[in-house]
């Protein structure tokens, strides 16, 4: 019997994280996963994290997996890879498949981070080869290098759909639109935004009816559903794409804690354990973070795992009770900070209406996926300035704030709430060095200047796609929607190490563009 004072199970943020804490209090740690490498999710997510820097916002997923493995190697962890926990009992002993070998594990506490897994819906022809996961997805692309296909219809826009649709993009693959049967999208505005300026249309209160194709996928048949999400006879729109990609939730993997014996429940996060705010479980010694506990971003999974770590170092006497209160104090006041604003977990279903300023949201971005022109005048971030300066089109109260902290000369105002809609601070003058447009995790940044020359303006954007455009290229500028709007001309491409591969593109075009273009496209338009 092989013995160790902390058994963690999953090697994804949360598990790395309860780790490190409890490594960091001299606990000896052993950490199973089925995978061949460590760090679950994180090495998928190519992109920016949101939040504050206490949530490592603005790095992308797969460096804050990098960083984690250090401290964990550094802190002496033992990883095991390829070892499927396949039992775990109420003394806190487990089983493990390991190669052909099954072997016993004895821990004087256990903290389950085994994450989630993804949900499917049926559908005619929905075990065609080319109908697959959004996570799926993400791994052919982020770790095997790999496009999932050609030409790709996304069904889910909650975050991950949004999120894994512009990767597809970012990957050289075609996205015909995303689906939902929701009416309105579900994950934030920003994610939304950065997809339909590429000329993806969003096709809401819709649902797949079949896939086509005989061996593998040849095209889709969508439709209409009712406020029952009954199909409207005589709304099918047929798309020809050679993948389906399926983001239509998360359940969290909670079978070891229910053999375990713990307290289980139904929730709208899934079939959980009950837990108390530091993860332990009706069973004394026994701890669960992360997605396990109930579906949330990474960030949360992180601080989640930090918080178990500490409360299983106490409960074995690594640490004393003042200690550990101490610590879990700024660990649940960095956790509560995520659970603010529109996407907090009690808003979950709600209908929201106004900001927390007291703003009328944005209907057509919750329905079409991008500001109207109407719309604009209401933020804050968006006010019109003489000279260079930030255009921010964050409308929702969403848990971020590293343009605050990038701007140099304090012109970004958010305040302690990191969910409050960013403002100009009118008594600072913008330099244009760009670093809020790379640092805004949700591209949603960007620098107008309207005096640029005569009859011209110039815009700043983000732009994280190859190949990069030249300074003197020409070629189209799309509006929110995706739509060309006019010619653009690159006067500037400034690419730093700072910026962590987010180019910074400067477009010159007509200054009655300016508050309309958002993206820019290679070639002419078609239209003149």
């Amino acid at each position: 019997m092989n013995r160790y004072d902390l058994i963690i199970i999953g090697a994804g943020p949360a598990g790395l994280s309860a780790a490190i804490s409890a490594a960091e209090n001299g606990l000896s740690v052993i950490v199973f996963d089925e995978n061949s490498k460590p760090g679950g999710q994180l090495f998928k997510q190519i992109h920016k994290f949101f939040g504050s820097k206490e949530h490592k916002a603005k790095i992308r997923g797969f460096r804050i997996g990098e960083e984690l493995l250090k401290e964990a190697e550094a802190l002496k962890v033992t990883v095991v890879l390829n070892a499927i926990v396949t039992g775990l009992y109420q003394d806190k002993e487990i089983t493990v498949k390991i190669g052909e070998e099954i072997c016993h594990y004895k821990g004087d506490a256990v903290i389950v981070a085994t994450g989630a897994t993804e949900n499917m819906v049926p559908f005619e022809g929905w075990t065609l080869p080319g109908v697959i996961g959004a996570g799926a997805s993400q791994t052919m692309m982020n770790l095997h290098h790999i496009k999932p296909g050609n030409r790709v219809l996304m069904l889910g826009t909650g975050n991950v759909g949004l999120v894994v649709s512009f990767q597809l993009l970012q990957a050289g693959c075609q996205v015909a639109a995303l689906v939902d049967a929701a009416p309105k999208i579900g994950g934030y505005g920003v994610h939304a935004a950065k997809v339909a300026r590429c000329s993806v249309p969003f096709y809401l209160s819709h649902t797949i009816i079949k896939a086509e194709g005989e061996d593998c996928v040849k095209g889709v048949v969508i439709g209409e559903v009712d406020s029952s999400f009954q199909l409207i006879p005589g709304t099918e729109k047929h798309f020809d794409v050679d993948t389906i990609c399926l983001a239509v939730g998360l359940s969290p993997m909670s079978q070891l804690l229910h053999m375990a014996g713990c307290k289980m429940q139904d929730t709208p996060l899934g079939y959980v354990p009950v837990i108390d705010e530091s993860g332990a479980t009706s069973i004394p010694g026994i701890y669960a973070a992360g997605d396990v506990s109930g579906i949330e971003e990474a960030s949360s999974a992180m601080i989640e795992g930090r918080i178990a770590g500490t409360k299983a170092a106490e409960y074995l006497g690594f640490l004393s009770e003042e200690s550990a209160k101490e610590t879990t104090a700024e660990l649940e006041l960095a956790l509560d900070l995520l659970r603010k604003g529109m996407f907090a977990p009690e808003n979950r279903g709600k209908k929201i209406t106004l900001t927390d300023e007291g703003i009328p949201v944005s209907v057509s971005l919750l329905t079409k996926g991008y500001l109207d022109e109407d719309e604009l005048d209401r933020f804050p971030g968006m006010a019109k300035r003489k000279g260079i300066h930030p255009v921010m089109e964050c409308t929702q109260n969403i848990p971020c704030n590293p343009c605050q902290d990038a701007c140099p000369r304090k012109c970004i105002k958010i305040g302690e709430t990191i969910t409050s809609l960013p403002v100009i601070d009118e008594e600072n003058t913008c330099s244009g060095c760009g670093m809020c447009v790379a640092s805004c995790s949700g591209q949603a940044i960007f620098l107008l200047n309207e005096e640029y020359e005569p009859g011209y303006a110039s815009i700043t954007l983000p732009y994280e796609f190859l190949p990069l455009p030249a300074k003197g290229d020409t070629g189209t500028a799309l509006d929110r929607s995706g739509k060309e709007v006019c010619q653009a001309e690159i006067i500037e491409v400034k690419t730093l190490k700072a910026f962590d591969h987010t180019s910074l593109l400067t477009m010159k075009v007509p200054v009655g563009m300016a508050s309309k273009t958002r993206f820019y496209k290679s070639g002419g338009c078609s239209h003149e």
